[in-house]
């Protein structure tokens, strides 16, 4: 099969769908396909746990920090940016579940310049993730267990979780099944004792009211513009959201799974992060040196409960390996979808007897492996390089995903709008409007001077690939000359 059949086989037209829904990119395993083994389960624990990061419980300080109450104006602006995506990506995925997602959609809705861009971005930016959850994963052990040298523990998660993803994958779907499942717990656990304490209820509080959120320079403190500042901050917290698309090609009634998560995620992020980030705000003073640090255990010291350092580092190392496995998951797919394509090494599109793209995790994690040390050897040159120019890799790929919808909603309408169970809302309105804020959040990061460097390091990024694909499509073009003449 030439390179540019293999393409084809890999974005099949919308409603080209076997009857079960799936790609046909996906089947029973060991025929060179991957294998349909997520259990409705895990695909709801993934959807809702895709969007409780370490940033949520960590992060989350910085925001206050600079923003005051106001951050919650920053979560909720992000939020709707968020789930606006997310309902375009879904309708995108109902009608055509595939493991490569927006970047299969990208490549028949604007071109292959486009699925070839936007693929490798994206698994560029899941690997250095990999490096960056695995360091953070492995300091907090370390502060466990001095004795026992960094990188080791580095080293530890990453060749334990690469060998779960290298079982099947019911495997990573159970383990993030177990890894999402006490994230939720504890996120639930903190918003039940938070409102208590809000209210006085538990014992030693009084009802705070809203002198937290009124008080200490107002609720906006440093002004309307500090919203936008803050929202460059909790913006790329969401990313990850998206990862139940290409989940869903290997679950049992993908159709399904995705009308699910897509419906859910208002109060996914509703709950979790307003939710959560309001008790903070109205139990604390947003100025106060507690909330810089980790505003969640600042709250549980604050209300009593013994230990709570200790437990968020439990539930803090729980949602680095869970990011840590659904990058690498996520990565590999991505490298699937890529050599499916003929965009990526055909080897990355082969498949093990169990259905597992051997090749395209082994090639993400090493990869992983080399940022991994390159952040113990050379933070501040090129692993701050890797990190940076990977940092606005998700607005471009919203942006990416706004585009295609435009366009592959008309192409699905006009071949099969049987398959249009999940539409997006006021379609073209709301996804012109979900551009424009995307464009704002891009323009706003030129003001600041971390956003700026991350900007232009991504930029830079996106034209090296843009310029790998031009070339890559002048050697299939040549190819497809050649037998003919």
């Amino acid at each position: 099969m030439s390179a540019d059949t293999t393409t084809r086989a890999g974005s099949p037209p919308a409603g080209s769908a076997g009857t079960d829904g799936r790609s046909p990119g996906h089947g029973p395993g060991g025929d060179g396909h991957l294998k349909a083994g997520l259990k409705n389960r895990h695909l709801s624990m993934i959807a809702i746990g895709g969007v409780i990061g370490a940033g949520l419980f960590v992060g989350s300080g910085a925001g206050i920090a600079t923003t005051g109450p106001g951050i919650l104006l920053s979560y909720a602006l992000a939020g709707v940016l968020v789930v606006l995506v997310m309902r375009m990506l879904g309708e995108m995925a109902a009608a055509d579940p595939q493991s490569g997602s927006f970047s299969a959609y990208a490549d028949r809705a604007l071109g292959r310049w486009a699925g070839f861009s936007i693929g490798w971005l994206y698994w560029f930016f899941w690997v250095v993730v990999l490096a960056v959850e695995a360091t953070a994963g492995a300091k907090i052990l370390n502060s466990w267990m001095p004795g026992v040298p960094q990188w080791a523990f580095a080293l530890i998660v990453m060749a334990v979780l690469t060998a779960t993803n290298l079982g099947s994958v019911a495997s990573y779907g159970e383990f993030e099944f177990w890894f999402a499942g006490i994230k939720v717990v504890a996120i639930a656990a903190f918003l039940v004792v938070g409102t208590l304490a809000v209210f006085g209820l538990l014992p030693g509080t009084d009802a705070v009211g809203t002198s937290n959120l009124t008080g200490h320079g107002g609720f906006l403190p440093h002004g309307v513009g500090a919203v936008f500042t803050g929202m460059l901050t909790v913006v790329f917290a969401f990313m990850g959201s998206e990862i139940v698309t290409l989940a869903a090609g290997e679950s049992e009634n993908p159709e399904k799974a995705v009308s699910k998560a897509t419906n859910s995620v208002i109060w996914r992020i509703g709950v979790f992060y307003l939710g959560s980030i309001l008790l903070v705000v109205t139990l604390l003073p947003w100025d106060s040196d507690a909330v810089k640090g980790s505003p969640y255990v600042a709250v549980l010291e604050h209300v009593g409960i013994p230990g709570a350092g200790r437990v968020m580092d439990v539930i803090v190392l729980t949602a680095v390996l869970s990011c840590l496995n659904s990058g690498m998951y996520t990565a590999s797919r991505m490298a699937f979808s890529l050599g499916q394509r003929g965009d990526a090494p055909r080897a990355f599109a082969t498949v093990t007897k169990r259905g597992v793209p051997r090749v395209a995790i082994l090639s993400s994690v090493v990869f992983g492996f080399v940022a991994v040390f390159f952040n113990y050897t050379s933070p501040d040159t090129v692993f701050s390089f890797l990190l940076n120019s990977s940092g606005a890799v998700a607005l471009f790929v919203w942006l990416v995903i706004c585009f295609s919808q435009l366009r592959m909603r008309r192409i699905i309408e006009r071949e099969c709008p049987e398959r249009l169970t999940v539409r997006m809302w006021l379609y073209p309105y709301l996804t012109w409007a979900a551009i424009g804020m995307i464009g704002f959040v891009v323009a706003y990061m030129f003001t600041d001077a971390d956003g700026r460097k991350q900007m232009y390091l991504s930029l830079v990024a996106a034209a090296i690939v843009l310029a790998a694909s031009a070339v890559v499509g002048r050697r299939r073009r040549a190819a497809a000359v050649a037998p003919a003449s």
